[in-house]
């Protein structure tokens, strides 16, 4: 089956709307849930002043504000929800290294929302980080792509690299589609796939930024399974190491449970990688986020919830 391409996933008129948006100067950045609650229950911010209102904080805003045309793509966009009188849009877009990006908007409460958050700016940071040491890929996956940063990042440091981008979610291809084309990514390709069944053939980079959370409604784009959200990291790490090239590597974000001073997920993940077969490196990048699901029961023996790189290269087989 062809994958999915930009063009026909895309939505023209959500496509004139982002582009617009860019074009305006537009610059929002997403912050957590309990912040960005906080932030719309001040007095003043009841309904939205100015774009970033509709499209940042995804407040409530009357026909007047925006004007016929940006409602008349909202419409044909299937943008525009009723709310007490007013409308709101049905998504948010952020921006991060100049491009933006279309997501879901707050709160992100549907099974299939499409994530954008403080975690997204960490694992950006991180993939600079590590690239910056990396030679050029030439063929590059992003598991789990959501609104695509893992990809368009890739894809503008290493525009000669064909660089995929894959998700189980149909509205986080769509996003992602759309994110691409206002980037100019044309490098970028588009595959429904759950971890990497969907694409074929090997990588010389493989990314991801995995769901890490327990859910109770398994919301596909928080909930990580395992025993304490780490089933999902760990499934993707086993599968990414069987699709490495020879000296291709895997760069890897996401939060782990520490346990009375240990890490049981870097155990795991150390169990998995053959010195004799892989170099690599794991760090921690923030020791305490996520703090509020501490009151989960299952977090009952947690210490702290750490933001962690991996980053674990194969070896070169030695020349004969």
């Amino acid at each position: 089956m062809t994958p999915p391409t930009i063009q026909t996933l895309s939505r023209p008129a959500l496509l004139q709307l982002g582009a617009a948006l860019r074009d305006s100067g537009y610059a929002f950045t997403t912050i957590s849930t309990p912040s960005h609650r906080r932030v719309n229950g001040r007095p003043g911010n009841e309904t939205a002043a100015d774009l970033r209102g509709v499209f940042g904080w995804s407040r409530p805003f009357g026909e007047r504000l925006l004007g016929a045309q940006w409602l008349a793509w909202m419409r044909e966009a299937d943008m525009l929800r009723p709310h007490d009188g007013l409308w709101k849009s049905a998504l948010r877009a952020s921006t991060l290294d100049g491009r933006l990006y279309f997501h879901s908007a707050f709160p992100t409460r549907e099974k299939d929302a499409v994530f954008f958050g403080p975690d997204t700016y960490r694992y950006v940071q991180m993939l600079h980080a590590e690239m910056a040491n990396l030679p050029p890929a030439a063929r590059a996956i992003d598991i789990g792509c959501g609104a695509g940063p893992g990809a368009l990042t890739i894809a503008a440091a290493m525009p000669q690299a064909e660089v995929w981008a894959v998700d189980i979610n149909p509205q986080a291809l769509e996003l992602t589609a759309l994110n691409a084309q206002l980037a100019g990514a044309a490098n970028v390709h588009i595959a429904h796939s759950d971890l990497l069944q969907g694409v074929a053939g090997q990588f010389d980079l493989i990314v991801s930024n995995p769901p890490f959370m327990l859910d109770s409604g398994q919301r596909t784009y928080c909930h990580g399974g395992g025993l304490l959200g780490e089933g999902l990291s760990l499934d993707i790490v086993d599968a990414a190491l069987a699709r490495l090239a020879p000296g291709g590597t895997l760069l890897l974000y996401t939060c782990v449970a520490i346990i009375g001073g240990a890490d049981p997920f870097r155990e795991k993940v150390a169990a998995m990688l053959d010195p004799a077969r892989y170099h690599w490196r794991y760090r921690e990048i923030d020791p305490d986020v996520f703090g509020g699901e501490l009151g989960d029961p299952a977090h009952k023996n947690t210490d702290r919830i750490a933001a962690i790189a991996l980053c674990a290269t194969l070896n070169n087989p030695e020349p004969a």
